[in-house]
């Protein structure tokens, strides 16, 4: 296994699988082993240039293993598949190596599951204001690794193009190996959609292992939605989860950024209160309060750092001066959200926190 610590050095880096230590130490270059059902070429440095990899492997969960640096100072960012940020930008000193590791899953469609199929096997892309990969290793994932499913809208998914990002998009990068993000939310859904249409929830539920922690955040689309319909909604995907041994967590949506003139968010728009006078974020307390389910007020999260940033500094969390967009986010603003996702499972102690970034 992994250590839960990242050291600065290859030599300190003391529980890789296997033999790879030894190669390790001595500054082999490392190779991955094949993958499970898989008769092309292993994994490794070859398959990547200066900016990108791709590793033809099937749909599953793999861990990642990287080492950066080189002979002149770097920074290296790491993003894969549908613009998921898998590892934040990481500064590694002139003739030094660091290694870092995560885990990444790998399906069709690669992002949106009612959007395009994209590319088969495993995209990683290197950014940073210096990039440089020196090694990397790619293993299929032990069966029993634990996963975060996300289950949302357009607030939350792999948004396919910049500017736009939702939050589950740059969860990953707070994780270390041990625990992925399977982020099936998709644009537009309300908890209607979401459980009539077969590529969602239908397809989502069977995926769905025990152990595994699934978000619920679906609010921003359920315009129509009256209080009965919504409610019982929110217990049907409550009651699927646990049926299959995962562990519900409902999220309260993030609000928009639409501010009082007193510089508040306390308003319908901002939270979301829809044309029937229903109250999304209360009415996903009491669900979570009645069926003894965990939950992440990011609605009180996200009003109170908005208000605390005000209305000339919040605009850089929403995409208001590329597209007067207050709803939606940009990568900074969905970076920043994840960042409370991430302190929210923290404190309910919901993942262990070796298994998470916090720095």
């Amino acid at each position: 296994m992994l250590p839960t610590a990242e050291e600065p050095s290859v030599r300190r880096f003391t529980a890789l699988r296997g033999a790879t230590l030894a190669a390790l130490a001595l500054g082999t270059v490392l190779t991955a082993a094949p993958a499970r059902a898989h008769t092309g070429r292993p994994p490794g440095i070859e398959h990547c240039t200066a900016t990108a990899c791709h590793f033809d492997v099937p749909p599953g969960t793999y861990d990642v293993t990287v080492r950066l640096g080189a002979a002149t100072a770097s920074a290296t960012r790491v993003t894969g598949e549908t613009r998921r940020t898998l590892l934040p930008e990481t500064a590694v000193p002139a003739g030094e190596r660091v290694t870092r590791s995560f885990t990444v899953d790998v399906r069709t469609p690669e992002g949106e599951p009612a959007g395009a199929a994209g590319t088969p096997g495993l995209d990683l892309a290197l950014g940073g204001s210096a990039p440089a990969l020196d090694a990397i290793r790619v293993t299929p994932a032990l069966p029993i690794t634990r996963r975060i499913l996300l289950i949302g809208d357009s607030t939350v998914c792999d948004q396919p193009a910049d500017p736009y990002s939702g939050w589950g998009q740059q969860l990953p990068q707070y994780l270390r190996a041990g625990l992925s993000v399977a982020n099936h939310a998709d644009s537009g859904e309300s908890t209607v959609t979401y459980l009539q249409d077969p590529r969602l929830w239908a397809a989502v539920q069977p995926l769905i292992r025990p152990g595994d922690l699934v978000l619920v955040q679906l609010a921003h689309n359920d315009k129509t939605t009256g209080e009965a319909a919504y409610r019982a909604n929110l217990e049907t995907l409550v009651a699927g989860v646990r049926d299959r041994g995962g562990t519900p967590v409902l999220v309260t949506p993030v609000v928009r950024r639409w501010f009082n003139a007193d510089g508040t968010l306390d308003n319908d728009t901002a939270l979301l209160v829809n044309g029937l006078g229903v109250d999304h974020p209360a009415v996903i307390r009491s669900v979570a309060a009645a069926e003894n389910v965990p939950l992440i007020d990011l609605t009180a999260k996200t009003k109170a750092l908005v208000e605390s940033l005000g209305p000339e500094d919040s605009k850089a969390l929403y995409l208001y001066n590329e597209k007067r967009d207050n709803t939606h986010t940009s990568v900074h603003g969905a970076t920043v959200f994840a960042g409370l996702v991430r302190d929210e499972l923290l404190a309910r102690r919901l993942v262990p926190e070796g298994r998470v970034r916090v720095g």
